[in-house]
């Protein structure tokens, strides 16, 4: 079974940063990409950043373009979201989603974790 494990949330003061991780473990697993998305209280979840492993192309939105960036680790299936500048707009739960080989979709998704920035 495939797990996808997110940390490095909490709380932090505006213009601080936070560090996320997400780590895929099971032994077939494998993907084509692994992407960072947010759920903020009453509102839908959205995307935020992904990042193929086929070329290694990243995409963000643009509420968090040039503030956030995600990369991967050299081996496995690990990313990384360093969030640089926060806002009190950032605040979510931010979850960590895989899109395994032969699915069109996002398909493994985290159990998130929450950011809180404080004004």
């Amino acid at each position: 079974q495939v797990r996808l494990q997110e940390s490095g949330g909490g709380l932090v003061q505006a213009g601080g940063s936070l560090r996320l991780s997400c780590s895929a473990s099971g032994r077939t697993f494998s993907a084509v990409a692994m992407g960072w998305f947010r759920q903020a209280p009453g509102k839908e979840r959205e995307f935020v950043a992904s990042k193929r492993w086929s070329g290694a192309s990243t995409y963000y939105s643009d509420a968090v373009k040039d503030r956030f960036t995600i990369s991967r680790a050299l081996h496995g299936y690990t990313v990384y979201l360093q969030m640089n500048s926060l806002k009190p707009e950032d605040t979510a739960v931010y979850y960590c989603a895989a899109q395994q080989t032969g699915a069109n979709a996002y398909n493994i998704w985290g159990q998130g974790t929450q950011v809180t920035v404080t004004s």
